[in-house]
């Protein structure tokens, strides 16, 4: 299955949350497109609300089934913790996500965008490839000419905040990957273990 790449208010509306974390999507309507509406949604399945919520979380991070399925299978192999658990934090590791954490992306499809470009460096050397699992420690920044991009700058301007699990000096543009994330850091929006069920079918 190929990655989405249409407009993310339409599946913003037809999932019920906001992809670019604005919340702009859902203001004026909050209700799925198309000519149905606002009586679009009606009470869902038990299948149902599991890939809703399946396709939520996806669509999210913007990948495609094939990855995110990989990235639950290697969640189950951790020993400790919960599965779910698990593997929202491994999803909260990408690279791309954690540009966009920084606030050096206004979107997490822009920050992949800078990835792809040869834009970001991990630990001072450059890395391209957005499903990039950073390790606590080390640091995320712009290639020289990379930092002066308007679209960062203009991120930069509009972050007023960035996790605790990672800290970030605006001055050199440079953010650390201090630690893991705990769940209650991560996504409220999300029921994960519905997820969980939905792949234990």
């Amino acid at each position: 299955m190929s990655r989405y790449t249409g407009p993310s208010w339409k599946v913003s509306r037809r999932l019920g949350i906001s992809l670019s974390g604005t919340g702009k999507e859902l203001e004026k309507r909050p209700y799925a497109p198309g000519q149905h509406g606002p009586n679009a949604r009606g009470k869902k399945s038990e299948y149902g609300q599991q890939l809703t919520e399946k396709q939520k979380l996806r669509h999210m991070y913007g990948m495609t089934e094939r990855q995110f399925k990989n990235v639950y299978i290697k969640a189950g192999k951790i020993r400790t913790g919960l599965h779910g658990e698990n593997f929202m934090i491994l999803l909260e590791t990408r690279l791309d996500n954690l540009v966009y954490r920084l606030g050096l992306a206004r979107t997490r499809r822009a920050a992949r965008q800078l990835v792809n470009h040869g834009h970001v460096l991990v630990d001072g050397k450059r890395v391209d490839i957005p499903s990039y699992s950073v390790k606590p420690g080390q640091t995320i920044s712009l290639r020289e000419k990379s930092a002066n991009l308007t679209v960062v700058a203009e991120a930069i301007e509009v972050n007023n905040f960035v996790p605790e699990y990672l800290s970030f000096d605006a001055d050199s543009k440079v953010g650390t990957f201090v630690r893991l994330p705990e769940r209650s850091e991560l996504s409220a929006e999300i029921n994960e273990q519905l997820i969980v069920e939905y792949y234990s079918r």
